[in-house]
Parts: C-alpha cells; structure tokens; sequence
C-alpha cells in the first residue's frame, strides 16, 4: 500500500483507488459484490426451525426458549444495503513505516468498500473514534458523500497520546445508534482495554459484523538493528532495547504470538468474520481472499 502524501486530496485518493483497486475488484467480482457479505439481509421475512449449517447467529432466542425448539430468522435479501464503518483512529494506529501506516491502510479500505457499496446505489455512514466518538456521519449514497468521508478521515486530528483505547465505547455506540439491520465494518487494530468482544457479539446479532484488523508486520518481528527506542503508540512512553539480543527478539515474537492467539478466541467468542489487513498487503488479495475464505465455510457448513 502506498501512503497518502501531504499534499493527498479525497479526489486524488479516489482515482488512485479507482485506477489500482476498484477496477481490479469488478473484473474479478464481475458485479457479484454481494458475494463479499453471504447471509446478508436486512428485513425479517419469517422464522423457520434450524436446520444442521444453518449460521447460528441468526437463532432467534426468545423463539427458542418459548418453543423448547431451535429456531432461526430468515430475512428477505434487500437489495439496497446501508454499511457502516466504526473506525479506530486511536494513536496506535499511526504506527507503520515511512511508505505505509496504519493509518493509510484504514483510508484505504473505507474508500474502496464506500465507493465499491455506493456505485451500486446503497449507502454508508461511519463512527469516528479515537480515545473518545468524534463524529457520527450519517448513511448516504453517491459520490460525493464517498469524497467527504475520505476528507473527514484526512482531517481528523492525530492525537500523540492518548489514555488506553477502549473499544466498548466505540461498539456500545454503534449499538444504540444503528438500529436498522446493516452491514458493519469494524476497522481497528483492537490495541484496547480487554472486554470488547462482547459488543461486538451482540452487534453480530443484530447485524453482519466484519472485523478488519489492521496490522504492520513490525508489531510481530523485530529487525536486528542494535539499540534502538520502542514508543507506546497510546501513551507515549519510551523504552529503549537492544534488537541485537537475539534472546529479546524472541520474547518479542513470543509475545505477539500470545496477543494473537488471544484475538482469534475473542472474535471466535463474538462470532465474527475477521479480515487481517497488513500495512504491507495487497488490498485486492486480502478482500477477495476473504471473500473465497467465508464462501468455501458457508458451502461446508451446508454440506454437514
């Protein structure tokens, strides 16, 4: 991914992406974009006992334990779907290399899938968060809505430190804000003070929630490079470490394998699909091999 210039405007963002990434997108989706967001509805059509692969988040509970029975929600398949991206902007995501940060990748992601949604006729709003919600930009269409999204993004303050992310407070306000069926993304790096999954999981249940967890390659591996300073991206706090210590370097991969590890169980326990998007990937790889990846799970599930 290439990093937005200073000089970067929302137009030149957009062609840019338009050019490298939208383009290669339809070629390879061939208008089939829905097949990114499988299972998706919006208005409850009936209920119907559960069957073995159906997708358990859409068991109706109160149903359930009325009728002793497994049941779950079908929904008619709108074609007009309104998405929503609840965006982390905390300091932590200014972390990359001088070609691409954290950051960039988010911006990046925002315009392709706002635009890719919006030129089929639907419509998408944002929370904004940083260590508090910044702004609620309303679901629209078109165009030019894309173009002020991309240019509230470029505007938002980065702050240099900031108190411990807590992504319940971006979550929790998706929760009461959106209330219609939606598609959401929630574009993090899931840095935050721990409990997050569970709003996510209750988000999950009411909508089709994605997780895309941003990452630099950096955060897993250190260079040897001899003694250099380490930043906390959230509080500022410096430490410097000697990358020479082989034995240092692998506390450090150990570490990051071990917050890994418990990312994939929190996810699992909210019940979301999660998109790894990394500082150095290929945006129209990481999108379709996820796509490949959630439609191949979906024919499994319905052969058990």
């Amino acid at each position: 991914m290439n990093m937005p210039s200073s000089t970067s405007t929302p137009e030149r963002i957009l062609q840019r992406l338009d050019w490298q990434v939208i383009r290669r997108l339809d070629g390879i989706l061939q208008g089939d974009y829905r097949s990114l967001f499988y299972g998706y509805g919006l208005d409850l059509a009936d209920l119907r006992e559960y069957q073995p692969g159906d997708d358990i988040r859409y068991i109706d509970w109160n149903v359930t334990a009325r009728l002793a029975t497994p049941y779950i929600r079908q929904y008619f398949e709108d074609r007009e779907i309104t998405a929503w991206f609840l965006l982390d902007l905390s300091p932590s995501v200014d972390f990359g290399t001088v070609n691409s940060l954290k950051r960039d990748c988010l911006i990046d992601f925002v315009t392709v899938l706002a635009r890719l949604l919006t030129r089929h006729g639907n419509r998408v709003g944002a929370i904004v968060y940083d260590s508090q919600i910044q702004r609620v930009i309303p679901a629209r269409g078109g165009r030019l809505h894309v173009l002020r999204l991309i240019n509230d993004l470029l505007n938002q303050p980065r702050l240099p430190n900031a108190p411990f992310t807590d992504l319940n407070v971006l979550l929790e306000t998706a929760f009461r804000v959106i209330r219609r069926r939606s598609l959401i993304f929630v574009v993090s790096d899931f840095i935050s003070a721990p409990g997050w999954e569970r709003p996510l999981g209750l988000l999950s249940k009411r909508h089709e929630a994605l997780a895309v967890r941003l990452w630099d390659p950096r955060e897993t591996e250190l260079p040897d490079i001899g003694l250099v300073p380490l930043q906390d991206a959230e509080t500022g706090e410096q430490l410097w470490v000697d990358t020479h210590d082989r034995k240092f370097r692998q506390r450090f991969h150990a570490a990051a394998q071990r917050r890994q590890a418990g990312l994939e169980a929190a996810f699992g326990r909210a019940s979301v699909d999660v998109l790894s998007l990394s500082t150095e990937a290929d945006l129209v790889r990481a999108i379709v091999e996820f796509a490949a990846r959630r439609k191949q799970r979906k024919q499994v599930g319905m052969r058990k």
